[in-house]
């Protein structure tokens, strides 16, 4: 997607593209590459992901020096995707070489990595966090207002998307909860001739006896078509 694209043109490629992709690392992947390209400015890009118990973590970057930037930043507990992640704001680092908000970090990416400034958006919706989407440049003052305001789009399209195939990847894990589940029912309805309901207390008389979720349990019914009769009995 060539850079002189009318900035509307951009947005509505954007949104169709990320809406075409099928799981969140494509999504991410994607997202990822026409935000270098949008953002003149930006040499590398990386996104920090909220994970179960508030850890943080970089899975896709264009560039290998960005998911370094930001893996610093989880090491030094301190930054600028840190900062917008916690205060739920957009954060501009103007120039790395003279920044004091986090000086053990600045100065290494700077010196070491050679990013010269950096933009960070909070990646959100209404109902949910999902992190930060991190572009690096390797000149000073590289992002100017009109770059914020870009990004703020970008990001606030990115989260969409992440939110939409986080429900398709949900939905078709429910989906396959359902099936495997109501093959391991069959399973046990036919060795002991109960109804649905009766076959399925016997899953999860099984998974509680034996600690085990009740997917895991009709998962090694369907696999093995072995029934562990030892922990309970049928009924």
């Amino acid at each position: 997607m060539p850079r002189q694209q009318d900035p509307e043109d951009r947005f509505v490629e954007l949104a169709r593209s990320l809406k075409e992709q099928g799981d969140e690392t494509e999504t991410l992947e994607l997202a990822l590459k026409m935000t270098v390209d949008i953002i003149a400015g930006c040499d590398e890009a990386a996104v920090s992901l909220i994970r179960r118990g508030g850890r943080i973590e970089t899975l896709n970057t264009i560039g290998t020096r960005a998911a370094e930037a930001d893996q610093l930043q989880y090491d030094a507990g301190e930054g600028p995707c840190l900062d917008t992640i916690a205060h739920h704001e957009t954060t501009l680092v103007r120039n790395l070489a003279d920044e004091a908000r986090w000086p053990r970090w600045s100065q290494r990416v700077n010196r070491d990595l050679g990013f010269g400034s950096v933009l960070s958006f909070q990646l959100f919706t209404t109902a949910t966090d999902y992190g930060a989407l991190n572009m690096y440049a390797k000149r000073a003052d590289a992002f100017d207002a009109h770059d914020q305001i870009v990004g703020l789009a970008m990001a606030a399209h990115i989260a969409v998307a992440l939110a939409s195939s986080r429900q398709i990847d949900n939905l078709g894990r429910s989906v396959h909860s359902r099936t495997v589940i109501g093959q391991a029912m069959g399973i046990v309805m036919e060795r002991y001739g109960l109804d649905d309901s009766r076959a399925f207390r016997f899953l999860q008389r099984v998974s509680n006896i034996t600690n085990t979720r009740i997917l895991a349990v009709a998962e090694h019914i369907v696999t093995t078509r072995r029934i562990p009769e030892q922990h309970t009995a049928a009924g």
